[in-house]
């Protein structure tokens, strides 16, 4: 009994840390997982690890931005092996293919070139006192979802948002995100104008009940 309550106390410690309400969205078996190292099994997802994951506090992340880019079916794939190949490229940490495979691409203490800079500040989708200039690639991993190809108005496939449900939950937990600092490319960049990138990805994250 002792070592059994000794065992309890000890799951119930290594839960603290991470983010209630991404916490309490997960099963107690993937919430240990989203704080693991090296290259697990995620339950529901189909992840190729092109880099592993190493101890989750060396990351700098305190934001996930959600992008989505004018490629095709491969696109992902394709963009997430030349990531690892230049991990500083323009590119993001985790790519996700049209079929919903996640690709994590490079170290996650790695910046990315993803972003420009936080520059916008006209509250046209969300407030952006607390964006302008502060969400920046420095401090936000970032997301890219390829497949809206030749029609940059496409949503995401069901396949992606399926893949999406998961992988927004486990980022969240392994590093402490809440819901409300999850950000589309378009709400603090200024971007296409011809459609909002990354915004209905970004809107589900927010959404308690996704």
């Amino acid at each position: 009994m002792i070592h059994r309550l000794i065992g309890t106390s000890l799951l119930a410690a290594a839960l603290l840390p991470l983010d209630r309400t991404a916490a309490q969205t997960l099963s107690p078996d993937l919430a240990t997982i989203a704080r693991s190292a090296g290259k697990p099994d995620i339950p529901g997802l189909t992840i190729v690890w092109l880099a592993p994951w190493d101890d989750y506090r060396k990351a700098p992340w305190r934001n996930i931005i959600v992008h989505q880019t004018e490629g095709g079916s491969g696109s992902a794939r394709n963009g997430a092996r030349a990531q690892a190949k230049n991990p500083t490229r323009r590119g993001v940490t985790v790519w996700v293919e049209t079929d919903g495979t996640v690709y994590w691409a490079v170290p996650e203490t790695i910046v990315t070139t993803h972003g420009d800079g936080a520059n916008r500040n006209d509250d046209k989708y969300i407030d952006n006192k607390p964006t302008y200039r502060q969400v920046t690639r420095g401090n936000s991993i970032g997301i890219e979802f390829a497949g809206n190809y030749p029609d940059v108005t496409r949503p995401a496939t069901e396949a992606q948002i399926a893949a999406w449900r998961i992988l927004v939950k486990v980022l969240r937990a392994r590093y402490d995100i809440p819901a409300e600092r999850v950000y589309a490319h378009n709400w603090i960049d200024y971007k296409d104008a011809r459609y909002c990138e990354g915004c209905e990805l970004a809107k589900l994250a927010r959404d308690p009940g996704f």
